[in-house]
């Protein structure tokens, strides 16, 4: 019986109590018998956590109840047994690195595109414009021989930070095309997708929710494979639960 609930959130956010919120949260977390990851830093929060349901939707209300934190998005699923094996709870330079001072989605984002819209888009073969797409997978290598989108751009990236300079080599083959940036839950393709609009391509998306709101709103249409999860469950099917084996 999968009876552990799995969320996963970020929110780009000025944050400079950072390391007064980390106290707070941690012991929060800690009370509600949590386990998992939860990252803070001047932009933002990004978070993994695991446990009972109510704790979990108890943990994220309190947090919403930050004003700065009020959008905070989670993506659910479950598993039969806890997949983190303890609490973490830091503060980092970036939430995601890039190493790249210049994007800072606080203080604006790349259009988002709805995950039944980018099936009809993959349906169609083209965005609304007639425009052909290009799927741009921002996650690292080992994460895409999971599995993807069909016929998605990847670039084998063995960390996020090289995607600044394997888009300066390869811009060329994203011209004239829809650009659909994509990741697990969204917090790498948001990034990316500003940083390929400062390259100039004048069409660029990004997935709304990455591939797990995709899985959770239209399935595994046009997705071959599974998606790797950083926690011990390892790699989720369309349906959100773990692949056996």
């Amino acid at each position: 019986m999968n009876n552990v609930l799995n969320v996963s959130a970020y929110h780009f956010v000025p944050l400079p109590d950072a390391h007064t919120l980390r106290e707070r949260l941690l012991g929060r977390a800690e009370a509600l018998g949590l386990k998992g990851t939860i990252l803070l830093a001047e932009e933002g929060i990004n978070l993994f956590l695991a446990g009972a349901a109510e704790a979990v939707r108890g943990f994220l209300q309190e947090l919403r109840a930050d004003a700065r934190l009020a959008g905070l998005s989670a993506k659910e699923s479950w598993s039969q047994r806890q997949p983190f094996g303890r609490l973490r709870v830091k503060v980092k330079r970036e939430i995601i690195r890039m190493d790249h001072p210049a994007i800072r989605p606080a203080a604006g984002r790349a259009p988002a595109l709805q995950a039944l819209t980018l099936k009809r888009w993959l349906d169609q073969g083209h965005d609304d414009a007639g425009r052909p797409l290009a799927l741009l997978d921002t996650r690292n290598g080992f994460e895409v021989d999971y599995g993807s989108f069909d016929s998605a751009i990847d670039w084998r990236l063995s960390r996020f930070s090289e995607f600044p300079q394997a888009l300066r080599e390869r811009r060329a083959e994203l011209e004239g095309k829809a650009v659909v940036s994509f990741c697990t839950g969204g917090i790498r393709c948001e990034k990316a997708a500003l940083v390929l609009q400062e390259a100039g391509l004048d069409t660029v998306w990004q997935l709304e929710g990455g591939i797990l709101k995709y899985f959770e709103e239209a399935g595994g249409a046009h997705f071959h494979g599974r998606c790797f999860v950083f926690d011990e469950r390892e790699a989720l099917q369309a349906d959100l639960l773990p692949a056996a084996g």
